[in-house]
Parts: C-alpha cells; structure tokens; sequence
C-alpha cells in the first residue's frame, strides 16, 4: 500500500498514513487518461457554431435572368452557394460535441490519475481541512506552510463554504468536494492537496 505524510493544516507533520492501493497505488493507464481528458474536454465545448444556408440568408427571390437565350450559366437565386453573398455549405450547425465513456473506464482513469499524482511525489494530505470565515490570507499561509506553490488542487471530503470561498481569489487553486474530483483538474494542477477524509472516502468509493 503507498504511504503518504499526513500533515496538519499548519504544514507540520504528524505522521505516515497508509492510502487504498487498489486506488492511489495502480499502474497509470495513459491510454486510458488520454481518453478520459479527451471525453471531458469535448463536453466542454459549447458547440454554438452557426452559418446560414441557401434557405436561411436574405435575398435571390426571383430568378435573376431567363433560363435559356442569354449565353449565360443558368441560375435560380442570386444566393446560391456560388454567388457573393449566398449560402454557404455544409458548414456548422449548433451541435453537443459530448459523449460519455463506460463508467468503468471512467472509474479507471480516475484511479490511474489519483496514482500519479502519488508516484509523483505530489500528494499533500491534511489530517483537517478548515476555516472559521472565508479568509484569502488563511489558504495563502497553509500553502506556505505545506511548501506548495498556487497550482494546487484542494479536495475536501464535504463542501465547506469557508474554504471554497477561502481559495476562491488565488489564481491557479481550485477547490473540489471528492464527488466532484476529475481526471481533467488532477492532470492540470501540479499538486493535490487532499483531507485524510476525502481520501480515504476516495479509497471506499473508486476501489
């Protein structure tokens, strides 16, 4: 099973804990990371792309000149796909790019991220995770205490508005509740600062 320091939220050491190996303790999957970050980034798009077709842009309701006799092309509309001004086609139309993988991909891709971060070495967990009011200073020195830098993920096993509301105007850290954690935001923050709660709720959930 992987060990880990635990340390208290003023960045002092307790002691080594044990983390769930079937969780933070795998070999990385990058095939299958690469297709969850993938699958993830497509449902973030917003896919509000849009042209106009023949039908939908103004003008070329009559027929610009007879059929036959004038030497010229034939032509029905003066917004035709090509005329200045007319239709275009086949371009984009509003459109969800999403899709989902299978759930136990998904579960494993979650795991091998998890794993990383702790073969990585860049793992933090706090034996306690808490604020009395929403201070921006109180999250700034227990990053200095822990020696991370602003890149850092938070992960709490419960949604505390006090923390959330703590990191929210530091640039680069991002707060999550455990149910929350994604494959995308643990690739993207170098660190992973995570409570002995959520990590072992973790550990029951993902095993």
């Amino acid at each position: 099973m992987p060990k880990v320091a635990l340390f208290k939220q003023d960045g002092s050491k307790l002691e080594d804990i044990e983390l769930s190996a079937s969780v933070f303790g795998i070999e990385p999957n990058t095939h299958v990371l690469h297709e969850a970050v993938q699958a993830q980034r497509a449902s973030l798009r917003q896919g509000t792309h849009k042209v106009k077709n023949r039908s939908e842009v103004s003008g070329g309701g009559r027929k610009p000149w007879r059929q036959k006799g004038t030497g010229r092309a034939r032509q029905g509309s003066i917004r035709s796909p090509q005329w200045v001004g007319g239709g275009a086609v086949f371009g984009p139309t509003p459109r969800s790019y999403s899709y989902k993988l299978p759930k136990k991909v998904r579960r494993l891709a979650l795991r091998s991220a998890l794993s990383s971060k702790v073969q990585e070495e860049k793992v933090v967990v706090l034996d306690a995770l808490s604020f009395d009011a929403p201070k921006t200073k109180e999250v700034v020195k227990m990053l200095e205490g822990l020696k991370v830098d602003n890149d850092t993920l938070i992960v709490t096993a419960e949604n505390d508005e006090n923390v959330a509301r703590s990191a929210n105007n530091i640039q680069g850290v991002k707060v999550l509740t455990v149910e929350e954690v994604n494959v995308l935001d643990l690739l993207t923050h170098d660190k992973l600062v995570i409570t002995k709660d959520a990590a072992e709720k973790a550990g029951e959930v993902l095993a």
